[in-house]
């Protein structure tokens, strides 16, 4: 289990937050009459311009040299390289069992990671049977397998120089992608919104982090509210990242996850779509905060926060150290009975720090750039899952729940594996850019990701031979 960092401090915090939300609001009032996001008009928040990140042309005009110079590669090929550098496939073990040989084990994860299954991978590579993927499907490939090999590539990669330019790290996101089901499941559930009125759906729950690496891939019901799963990801990790800036859209927001964050010692910054919609709140009912004054809505008990702050802080020990699951807290939040006190402080307290938050986001560019950043990392993500996850026409046919887990955690490896070796080729070729008395700036490279995927082939026939 990797090394927690400390909660803060165990003394009742409403006098700190309530100086910290002094000091943000006064910093926002001063500066909104220069504010070119957002103003304050007929007592409601206005935004004046959308969230967005501008290209720059050398930026553009470096990604078009990368993808041009990258070069096909076979899906089989990239994993005998990425194998060859970091032997992420010790990682399959089985007490008592012979492993099999790496081509096997290569063929049985690309099965179950582009969604073409065992029986087709079977007909598609020479010398792999059938019978030698079942069996390596069966003892070799299992949640805690299938997590170990995900460590090594993760902690792999955020060893490369090229990792540092993109962060360091400590920052992550997560979002649902879904995906059509063919046949009834315990987390299928319908989804009018993509997939009409008669199809099913499941949402595959994934974390990312700024170095672009997926740490945590769950299977959840799209019927589920997102928040439920946010702390999940983040607190069940034990690769070498350990975000302490987390990201979200709106579905991963509820004023739980901002005080159990804050509790963690972790910064909860998600992208609130409905924004000027949100109520603002505040301790004291005398305190006035100017032009934004009209924004705060009401307030929130300093007393009921102290009563149940022990109750709190076991809670978030609890957390940190796996003794609860956190999706299963979040969700007896979410449900309690309104009479229940610790999810009224919890919410009490979640309000305050959501509130700072909301207005640091108003008026600091750097933060709403963060922001939108690592999301856009996320949502970029999805679509080498997509490009990898081909088979099928990236429909889940089998409704079982462990062989879909089992393809989502496969997915995941592929997508990591895909991110080193698109990483260690970018790597080749601006050394030989600079080599040859080239500009390469850092800044450009900083804003090309390795996420470019059209250069990976994961269809055809399989040659496992050189593996």
């Amino acid at each position: 289990m990797s090394s927690c960092r400390c909660l803060p401090a165990l003394v009742p915090p409403c006098n700190n937050l309530e100086l910290e939300l002094d000091r943000v609001a006064a910093e926002a009032a001063e500066g909104l009459a220069a504010n070119p996001f957002a103003a304050v008009r007929h007592g409601r928040l206005k935004l004046k311009q959308p969230d967005r990140l501008e290209e720059l042309e050398s930026t553009e005009q470096l990604r078009r040299l990368f993808k041009s110079s990258l070069g096909r590669v076979r899906i089989e090929h990239l994993l005998r390289d990425v194998d060859g550098w970091c032997r992420f496939t010790e990682a399959f073990r089985c007490s008592g069992r012979t492993t099999p040989s790496r081509a096997v084990l290569l063929a049985t994860l690309i099965a179950h990671g582009t969604n073409l299954g065992i029986s087709a991978m079977g007909y598609s590579a020479e010398w792999i049977t059938v019978d030698m993927l079942r069996q390596a499907s069966q003892w070799f490939f299992n949640e805690d397998t299938l997590k170990a090999a995900n460590k090594i590539l993760v902690d792999y990669h955020s060893h490369m120089p090229l990792a540092a330019l993109w962060g360091t790290g400590r920052r992550s996101s997560s979002d649902g992608q879904r995906f059509l089901l063919r046949q009834s499941s315990l987390l299928g559930s319908f989804y009018p919104r993509y997939f009409g009125y008669y199809d099913q759906a499941l949402s595959v729950y994934t974390h990312v982090s700024d170095q672009f690496s997926t740490f945590s891939s769950q299977v959840i019901s799209c019927r589920k509210h997102e928040s439920l799963y946010v702390l999940s990801g983040l607190l069940l990790n034990d690769t070498i990242l350990q975000p302490q800036f987390h990201h979200t859209d709106t579905g991963g927001v509820t004023d739980h996850i901002f005080a159990l964050c804050h509790l963690l010692g972790i910064e909860f910054m998600p992208r609130i779509k409905d924004l000027p919609d949100q109520s603002l709140f505040k301790l004291d009912r005398h305190q006035r905060y100017g032009e934004l004054d009209c924004l705060f809505d009401a307030t929130v008990s300093r007393d009921l926060v102290g009563e149940q702050w022990d109750q709190m802080v076991r809670l978030a020990v609890s957390l940190k150290n796996r003794l609860s699951p956190p999706e299963v807290v979040v969700e007896r939040l979410a449900s309690a009975a309104p009479a229940d006190r610790l999810t009224r402080a919890l919410t009490a307290y979640g309000r305050i720090v959501k509130s700072i938050y909301i207005l640091r986001y108003i008026q600091d560019e750097k933060l709403r750039r963060a922001v939108q950043l690592q999301l856009n990392r996320g949502e970029a993500r999805h679509t080498l899952a997509r490009w990898l996850f081909f088979a099928n026409r990236g429909e889940f046919r089998d409704g079982d729940l462990n062989e879909i887990m089992n393809k989502t955690s496969c997915l995941s490896l592929l997508s990591n594996a895909a991110v080193v070796w698109n990483t260690a080729r970018m790597q080749k070729i601006i050394d030989q850019l600079r080599g040859s008395n080239q500009t390469v700036r850092d800044e450009d490279l900083a804003r090309i990701w390795p996420l470019l995927h059209e250069h990976i082939l994961p269809t055809g026939i399989y040659d496992f031979a050189s593996c």
